[in-house]
This record gives structure tokens, sequence and C-alpha cells, in this order.
């Protein structure tokens, strides 16, 4: 029974050591895995770590992508308020550019007929230093004795223009002899002239002369000095006003003692200033005078004056006596429509009255100029 048993116990015993050996395998593997298992654990709680670590980056950076996006939205908004702001301040800027264009080209046309109403009257009171020879009518004289130690010759003139008014083609001016008719005839406005066959719709209107200037002219001639022009350059300044001194003191030639000499080489102009009065007077007389340089040169002398302009005075206004017919068409000769223009306006019944001048001009003529008295308001033809 017991050698039976053995190998049966051998066996248990085997397989004891082998369970043995097994479990002893099973709990190292047991023990392995835990070990994987904490280290899974500690990896694990790493990665939760980590990841909540990484979840607070996200949420930081998504609040911050969040406030930076409202930051951004907040900007586009404002950039957009700006740009319509910009573009309604560009807007206003064209258009106040614009207007100050139209108000700029307005001023220029306006400043443009400024400039040429200025330019009209500028040519219509110029007044020229250079007055050419023409028949004078004096109309009140003064005549003073000039003593023959004054070294002046004065004179003053008045200048009156003689008042006038444009004329056109197709126009007429009737003076009456009475104002109160004249103010008649322009109340109507409106009258139908007979004409032979033809009936003419003539229009009256207060006729506005153009301004007219007065003024005074202060003249001073002077006795002693004598201009001197065209003297050739032909020697020094110095030399030439010794020559000048030493021609322009012989008495054979109307000379006398010369006080002092000015000579401008580059204008060939001089100035002579003799010793005593009334030399002056009987040079300019002449016109010319012989200076000996190199040898005999004529030149010409001028006297020396001074001018002054005084009381300028500009005068404008209408006239009271004399209207202005327009719209007349040349239905007959000139002479016939002016005969039948004043028939029509002598006659009490068409407010007309006794005429004293009138004067029609036609169409063919053109435009002409009538002068009027200012006294009398009498119109030349």
């Amino acid at each position: 029974m017991l050698q039976q048993s053995d190998p049966i116990m051998s066996d248990m015993m085997k397989n004891g050591e082998m369970q043995h050996r097994e479990l002893e395998e099973a709990k190292a593997e047991l023990e392995t895995w835990k070990n994987r298992i904490r280290e899974a654990d500690d990896m694990k709680a790493k990665l939760t770590l980590e990841k909540l670590n990484e979840d607070e980056v996200k949420t930081t950076a998504q609040n911050e992508m969040m406030a930076l996006s409202k930051q951004r939205e907040e900007l586009k908004n404002k950039f957009t308020e700006s740009l319509m702001e910009v573009q309604e301040e560009i807007k206003s800027m064209r258009k106040r550019k614009h207007d100050l264009i139209d108000k700029l080209n307005k001023s220029q046309e306006k400043l443009q007929r400024k400039r040429n109403e200025c330019t009209k009257l500028q040519q219509k009171f110029k007044i020229y230093a250079q007055i050419p020879d023409s028949k004078v009518e004096f109309s009140d004289k003064n005549v003073k004795q000039v003593d023959e130690d004054d070294e002046q010759i004065r004179a003053e003139f008045v200048i009156s223009q003689r008042v006038s008014a444009p004329l056109e083609g197709g126009q007429a001016l009737i003076t009456f002899e009475e104002e109160r008719v004249a103010a008649q005839i322009l109340k109507v406005g409106k009258f139908s002239v007979s004409c032979e066959s033809e009936i003419l719709d003539v229009k009256a209107k207060k006729i506005n002369l153009d301004p007219t200037v007065k003024f005074e002219v202060h003249l001073q001639v002077s006795r002693k000095q004598l201009g001197v022009s065209e003297v050739p350059p032909s020697l020094p300044e110095e030399s030439m006003k010794d020559r000048l001194m030493i021609s322009f003191c012989r008495p054979s030639r109307g000379g006398g003692e010369v006080k002092e000499v000015k000579y401008d080489k580059k204008t060939g102009k001089a100035s002579i200033t003799f010793l005593e009065p009334g030399v002056a007077d009987s040079l300019v007389l002449k016109g010319d005078y012989l200076v000996d340089l190199d040898s005999e040169v004529k030149v010409q002398v001028e006297p020396v004056y001074k001018y002054e302009l005084q009381k300028f005075q500009t005068f404008c206004g209408s006239s009271r006596r004399t209207v202005l017919l327009e719209g007349i068409s040349d239905v007959v000769d000139q002479e016939d429509l002016q005969d039948s223009l004043e028939i029509h306006f002598q006659k009490p019944r068409n407010h007309g009255g006794e005429i004293e001048s009138i004067e029609y001009v036609s169409r063919k003529r053109g435009q002409v100029t009538a002068f009027f008295n200012c006294e009398e308001e009498e119109m030349p033809k």
C-alpha cells in the first residue's frame, strides 16, 4: 500500500510544486500588473492633470480669443462709424468745395464785370498828359501881366466834359419845352404813332446821361529852366556839361548866363537853369538850339513845367425835358418818320406839347452819340 502511494504522493508533490510555482508566478505577474496599474493610474492622473491644465489654458485662450473677437468687432464697428463719418465729411467737403467753386466763379464773373466797368470808366474819364493841338474855346478870360522878375508863368484851366448819351438805331430823342410834358409822356409809356399807312408801337423811357467830369488844371511854366533833348553821347558827362554851359551862355544865339547844368548820358537829356528869368521863354519859341561839341549839333529845347489837377468832379443824372423813344421801325425814310413822331407828340390829346428839338436815328445808321447842353438841355443835330 505504501509502495503504491509513493508515486501518487510524488505526483501530488510535483503538482503542488508546480501549482506553487504557478501561484508564485501568478502573484509575481499580479504584482507586475498592479505596478502597471499604479503606473497607469499615475500616468492617468498626470494626463488628467495635464488635461486640466490644458483645459484651463484652452479656457483662458478661448476667453482671450472671445475678448479679442469682441474687441475686433468693437474696432470694426468703430472703424465703420469712423469711415461713415469720414465719408460724410468728404461728402460735405465736396459739397462745400462745389459751393465755393460756384461762389468763386460768380465772384470772378462779378469781378470781371466790375473790371470791364472800371476799364470803361477809366477810358471814359482818362486824362492824357499829351493833349493834341486843337481849337480851344475859352468861355472866360482872366489875363494877368507877367513881370520880368517872375520865375514862373502860372495858368489855370477849367475843363468840362459835354454831357452825352448813346443813341441806337431805331431810337429817337425828343426834348420838350416844358418838363411837365416830358413827365406826362414817361407816365403813359406806350404810344401808337401813325406813319402814313403804318402804325408804330413806340415806348417812351427816361434817358440816362453818361457820367461827365469837370476839373481844373493848374499849370506852372518855368522862365529860368529849359529842357534839352537829343543830345548825342559823344563826350563824357562832365565834358558835356561844360560844352552845354558854354553853348547856352552865348547871347548871340539867344542864350544867357547859366546857373546850373544837369545831364544824363543814358537818356540824352539835359536841364539848363539860367541865372535870370526870361531867357528860357525866347529859346522855347525856337524849338531847337545849336550846341558846340566836336562840331555844331542841333538839339531840341522844350519848356520845363509842372501841372496839377484840382477840383475833380463827376456828374451823372438824367434829363428832365428829354425823352427816349425806342422800338421804331424804318417804315418810311428818316425825315418823314421824324416828322410823324414830331406831329404826334406835339398834340395835347396825345399828352404831348411844344417840342424844342427831335432827332431820330435810323436802324441803318447804327449807334451815334447825342450831346446835351447842361443848362438848356438842347440836343444838337
